[in-house]
């Protein structure tokens, strides 16, 4: 039983580093929770999450919240927006149901996700929109 527990943790933090906080199984939480470094969550959270570092949701976490953060991995399930400055990473058996906004997206096979996805890069800002006169030819511009 030990080593599937330990072989689990490997396949779910997939970043470098220690976990600073922890959320184990059985807890629930909820609230606003603003952190510094890596958070796990294996339980139960309900409220707004706000950080610059990594936020991994555990296999059986059930969030319901709005995530801000740099990097977002989901193994659970979680209900909400979830905007990433880095990166967000689905990971099976996990489920997503909100919208996703992040410059860099990996969902592997068999992940459910239920919403909409906006992709930009934050570096260097969004593209100039084209003049609807440069995209449209001449003659079809009304005069």
């Amino acid at each position: 039983m030990m080593a599937v527990l330990k072989r689990e943790e490997e396949n779910v933090v997939v970043r470098g580093g220690d976990v600073h906080t922890l959320l184990g199984k059985g807890s629930e939480f909820e609230g606003k929770l603003t952190f510094e470094g890596q958070v796990r969550i294996d339980g139960k959270f309900s409220g707004q999450i706000f950080t610059k570092d990594t936020l991994v949701i555990g296999e059986g976490a059930r969030v319901n919240a709005e995530i801000n953060a740099g990097t977002v991995i989901v193994n659970g399930v979680v209900e909400g927006n979830v905007r990433a400055t880095q990166l967000i990473e689905l990971h099976t058996p996990g489920r997503v149901k909100g919208n996703l906004e992040t410059p860099s997206l990996s969902i592997d096979k068999g992940v459910m996700f239920e919403g909409s996805c906006k992709m930009e890069s934050t570096k260097g800002g969004s593209p100039t929109p084209t003049p609807l006169a440069a995209a449209t030819p001449p003659d079809l511009i009304k005069r």
